[in-house]
């Protein structure tokens, strides 16, 4: 879990709080500028909440923020096509085409390499398919030299670079196996974004980043320890999946975190936008950006956020220093 660093001497607390969401190891700070475009996301809400839910017979439907946020099945949710177009929305205007096409040219290779390997009957050879597909015919890898470069969690970037983020890495597995109908789930592994691909009673750990490799008890082990300290212990829950929207924000929040780490307030606050679109009641991201737009000097946007978090129900001491705030606020209005 990341801390948040930012500099805002009149209210520490409410900087200094753990982040709400797990993202993969930061290695250095980022050194791209903001990019941002004038003016705010809100506009373009619509549009993109019209398009990131598909049926599962494949016709596209709008819902509401509330809807999307709180009734609509994590299932309904194909997660490819949610992370490519959360990737347009940093990039306006540009044409969605070539990368359906890439990702229908996934999918229809994995399930070529399945029938050459018997993958049906075979959790090994499912992963086999998987590597072979992406890692060997369509050359994607984990980006090493530049880690922490935000394009490796922009899906449309990781598309033509070919280089990626475990968790951008990790939705295209997702993508490639759930179009064969296999059982995949991304895990909420801290710090390293894994894969688990299940057939019958057999599972499979599987590290996208590293070549799809598949991960054996010990290697966990020590890959935890690796990014949460030596004391850290395998426990159930580091097997568990997590939800398709955790996946979206987990990928969203590396680009936020290095951001906010740099100081691009502006490009932070997009990235807060979006992912309130993806979970409009997680209300540590409302407090988020109560604090972002305070520090961007938008205080009665500040005040709003905040006063959506408090509805929220946090913890007593979390109201009282969302409260101060509030109050240190309304004053610089007055």
């Amino acid at each position: 879990r990341t801390v948040l660093s930012c500099r805002h001497s009149a209210m520490p607390g409410l900087f200094s709080q753990p982040n709400i969401l797990c993202c993969e190891g930061l290695r250095k700070s980022p050194s791209i500028s903001s990019t941002r475009s004038s003016g705010s996301l809100s506009h373009r809400h619509g549009d993109f909440l019209a398009l990131i839910l598909l049926k599962k017979d494949g016709e596209k439907r709008g819902k509401g923020v509330a809807e999307i946020g709180a009734e609509t099945p994590d299932d309904e949710i194909d997660v490819a096509q949610a992370a490519l177009l959360m990737a347009a929305l940093h990039r306006p205007g540009k044409s969605l085409a070539a990368y359906e096409r890439h990702l229908s040219a996934v999918a229809e290779a994995t399930a070529g390499a399945a029938g050459d390997l018997r993958a049906e009957e075979s959790l090994d050879g499912r992963v086999e398919a998987l590597r072979g597909v992406l890692g060997d015919r369509f050359g994607y890898c984990g980006d090493r030299q530049d880690y922490d470069d935000p394009q490796n969690a922009n899906i449309m970037s990781v598309m033509e670079r070919r280089l990626g983020l475990p968790v951008a890495l990790g939705i295209m597995t997702l993508h490639a196996a759930r179009a064969q109908g296999w059982d995949i789930w991304g895990l909420g592994f801290p710090g390293h974004f894994l894969v688990r691909l299940d057939l019958g009673g057999e599972r499979a750990v599987i590290d996208p980043f590293n070549g799809w490799e598949r991960m054996d008890s010990a290697q966990l082990r020590d890959l935890l320890k690796a990014v949460a300290g030596l004391d850290a212990e395998l426990t159930r829950e580091h097997y568990a999946p997590v939800e398709n929207r955790n996946v979206l924000l987990r990928l969203q929040n590396n680009i936020k975190l290095r951001a906010l780490q740099a100081e691009r307030f502006e490009e932070g606050l997009s990235c807060l936008e979006i992912m309130l679109m993806i979970a409009p009641g997680e209300g540590l991201l409302w407090r988020e950006m109560g604090v972002v737009n305070t520090q961007l000097g938008n205080l009665r946007a500040a005040i709003g956020s905040l006063e959506r978090y408090l509805e929220l129900a946090p913890s007593a001491h979390q109201a009282d220093e969302a409260l101060q705030l509030i109050g240190m606020l309304r004053a610089k209005l007055n």
